[in-house]
């Protein structure tokens, strides 16, 4: 009996997450559920608008989604659909899709030959296929900062979609009318350009040094009105 209760309550549990995998949406609009992310695609079927569906995942720029909608499935433009966040109802965007969880998805041949092997233009694959771009691979940026005792410094690291990076960091300080900063680049071949930057308060002047990646250097004095 007790194995019957455990076996039970482990179902449940994984049928809740299942279910917690895909999030209802609202569209808005009559919209045709296609075969694939493109208008190019063959239309599955029209969803009506108010009709709820879940949305499965979207592509990677959020710019369509994978939906399921009865006993049907495809894809829809993302702008179509709405989710509640906070209380309103939003359209899934970058910003807001990670605090729904909503997965990010591929489509793939496999996807095509699951879902639509039994609809007439199943064969043509090598027609629409085309028609589906991936969309390009975005930048990370990583940031970190602090400031403790008149003192700031932070770092920011930006790494491109073929895993080459360029790093800037920025210090500063404040005492007795007296203001410094430096900010540093390196490219991601290791180059770096630095610029300092102080500033005085009584005089009214800054003055500014840059180095260059190939060790080239200027520096200036200017003053300025307040």
């Amino acid at each position: 009996m007790i194995r019957r209760l455990l076996l039970v309550l482990a179902l449940s549990l994984f049928g809740s997450k299942l279910a917690m995998a895909a999030t209802t949406s609202v569209v808005i609009t009559h919209l045709n559920l296609r075969a694939g992310p493109s208008t190019q695609f063959p239309v599955v079927t029209v969803l009506p608008a108010g009709g709820r569906v879940l949305t499965n995942g979207c592509l990677a720029d959020y710019s369509w989604c994978d939906v399921s909608f009865g006993t049907y499935r495809g894809w829809v433009a993302a702008r179509y659909i709405q989710v509640v966040y906070q209380g309103n109802p939003v359209i899934i965007t970058p910003a807001v899709a990670p605090r729904l969880s909503v997965a990010v998805v591929q489509f793939s041949q496999a996807y095509w030959t699951r879902y639509y092997s039994a609809y007439p233009w199943y064969g043509r694959w090598g027609v629409y296929a085309p028609y589906y771009a991936p969309p390009p691979a975005r930048a990370t940026v990583n940031r970190s900062g602090s400031c403790a005792n008149g003192s700031c410094s932070g770092t920011a690291t930006v790494t491109g979609p073929a895993g080459y990076s360029a790093t800037r960091t920025r210090s500063g300080s404040c005492a007795d009318g007296i203001c410094e900063g430096t900010r540093t680049t390196t490219g991601p071949a290791g180059y770096s350009a630095t610029r300092t930057r102080s500033c005085n308060r009584g005089d009214q002047s800054c003055s500014v040094t840059r180095t260059g990646p190939r060790g080239g250097s200027y520096s200036g004095t200017r003053t300025f009105n307040r």
